[in-house]
C-alpha cells in the first residue's frame, strides 16, 4: 500500500478510514512526455472551444442548454434517471412522463450551477461557496434530509446499494477531521506554485472526492468545482467545459483511478485521464457548436426555399434556439404577431419538420424543436 496520497487509520468500531495528505502530492507530480503532450493538447482545445462559442447565434443560450446537459449527465452518473425532454417539459410547466422526483434532482443541479456561476463573479472559491451550492443542490429532493449546506457530522461511506460500513468499498475521513482537511483544500485553491491550472483542478477534484465532506451530493459538487475553478481563475471566459459527458462514458475507469490514488498514490494516471477528458469534452462541445451553426443555416435555407419569407419566420427560428419547447401563445406574445399569423407559421414549421407537437391535444399544444434538442442531448440517453 503506497502512502503518497494518504494513510488508512483504524477506528474503534473495527473499520479503516482513509486520511488524505495535503496537496500538492509528495513526491511531486512527474511531468513525463505523455502528460506534457496531454496538457498541451487540453490547453489548445480549451482555447478553441472558448473562441468558437463567440460566433454562435447566441453563445449564452448555447451555454444555458449546456448547463442543462451537464446537470443531467452529472446526475445520471449518480443513478438519476431523467431525459433532456423531461427537463424541458418541467421547465415549461408541463407534467413530464418521467418521475418528477428524478427531474427535480436535475433541476436543482441546474439552479446550483447557475447560482455558482453568478456568485463566482464577485465571491471567491471558498468552503462557504461550496456549502451554499450544496444547499441548493439538495433542497427539496430525496437528499434533503441529509443536511443540505452542512458538512457531515456522522460517518459516511461508499459502496453498492444496501452495503454497510463493514463491507463498504471506501470509507472517507471521519467528521472530526472534516474542517481541518477541507481547510487545507481551501488553502490549496490559493497556493502559488508552478503546477498548471488544469493539473491543479484535477488534484482538487480528486481530493474533494476523497474527503467526501457531505452526506450526499459529493460527486455532483466535485464535478461542479471543476467549472467554477476554471471560471474563477479566468482559464475560461465562458463556462463551456463540462466533464460529465466523458466521466459518464468512462464511469468505471473514473472510479478505479480515484481508488488507485488512495491505494497506490498514482496521481499521474488520474491526471492523464482527466486531461484526456478535457480535450475529449472540448472536442465534443466544439463539434456541437459547429453543428448548431450549420443547423441554423440549413433551416434558414429551408424556410427560404419553401417561400416562407416573413421576418417573423426568421424571428420564430431565433426563438426556438432560445426556447426549444414552445406553445403558440408564448411565441405570439414574444414575437408580437397576430394569432392567425403565428398559427400559420407553426403549421408550416411542423410541415417542414422543424417543430414536432408533443402533447397530442387539440388545445394547449406544445411543440419541440427536436433537431436542436437532439443535438444538445447527445450522450444523455439512458443506458
Amino acid at each position: 500500500m503506497n502512502d503518497r496520497a494518504g494513510t488508512y487509520l483504524n477506528q474503534p468500531s473495527g473499520y479503516k478510514v482513509f486520511i488524505p495528505k495535503s496537496l500538492p502530492p509528495n513526491p511531486v507530480i512527474i511531468f513525463d512526455n505523455e502528460l506534457m503532450m496531454l496538457l498541451s493538447r487540453a490547453d489548445r482545445v480549451l482555447a478553441r472551444l472558448d473562441a468558437i462559442t463567440t460566433i454562435l447565434p447566441n453563445p449564452d443560450l448555447f451555454i444555458g442548454m449546456y448547463v442543462k446537459k451537464e446537470a443531467l449527465l452529472s446526475s445520471q452518473i449518480e443513478g438519476t434517471e431523467a431525459s433532456m425532454q423531461g427537463i424541458l417539459e418541467f421547465e415549461a410547466n408541463l407534467i413530464p412522463k418521467e418521475d418528477i422526483n428524478e427531474i427535480k434532482q436535475v433541476v436543482n443541479h441546474i439552479k446550483a450551477m447557475n447560482y455558482g456561476l453568478e456568485r463566482i463573479k464577485e465571491f471567491p472559491m471558498s468552503l462557504r461557496l461550496i456549502k451554499e451550492i450544496h444547499k441548493l443542490l439538495l433542497e427539496g429532493t430525496r437528499g434533503s434530509h441529509r443536511t443540505p449546506g452542512e458538512f457531515k457530522k456522522t460517518q459516511n461511506w461508499i459502496g453498492p446499494p444496501g452495503s454497510t460500513i463493514v463491507n463498504a468499498t471506501y470509507i472517507p475521513p471521519p467528521p472530526d477531521m472534516m474542517l481541518s482537511l477541507m481547510g487545507d483544500l481551501e488553502k490549496y485553491f490559493y497556493a502559488e506554485d508552478k503546477i498548471p491550472d488544469l493539473v491543479r483542478i484535477a488534484l482538487i477534484h480528486a481530493q474533494f472526492e476523497t474527503i467526501h465532506p457531505f452526506l450526499d451530493g459529493n460527486g455532483r459538487i466535485g464535478r461542479l468545482l471543476i467549472t467554477f475553478y476554471l471560471i474563477w481563475k479566468k482559464i475560461l471566459v465562458k463556462p463551456t467545459l463540462y466533464l460529465s459527458f466523458y466521466l459518464k462514458k468512462n464511469r468505471n475507469e473514473y472510479y478505479d483511478l480515484l481508488t488507485k490514488i488512495r491505494t497506490e498514490g498514482d496521481w499521474e494516471r488520474w491526471i492523464k485521464f482527466f486531461l484526456k477528458g478535457v480535450y475529449t469534452t472540448c472536442d465534443e462541445a466544439t463539434n456541437t457548436a459547429q453543428e448548431i451553426i450549420q443547423l441554423k443555416e440549413r433551416l434558414l435555407n429551408k424556410i427560404y426555399e419553401n417561400k416562407i419569407t416573413s421576418i417573423y419566420a426568421v424571428r420564430l427560428l431565433d426563438l426556438l434556439f432560445k426556447i426549444p419547447l414552445v406553445n403558440v401563445k408564448n411565441a405570439k406574445d414574444t414575437l408580437e404577431i397576430s394569432l392567425v399569423s403565428i398559427n400559420q407559421l407553426f403549421r408550416k414549421f411542423e410541415q417542414l419538420g422543424i417543430l414536432k407537437e408533443i402533447t397530442g391535444k387539440k388545445r394547449y399544444r406544445r411543440y419541440i424543436f427536436k433537431d436542436y434538442v437532439d443535438l444538445i442531448a447527445r450522450g444523455t440517453e439512458n443506458e
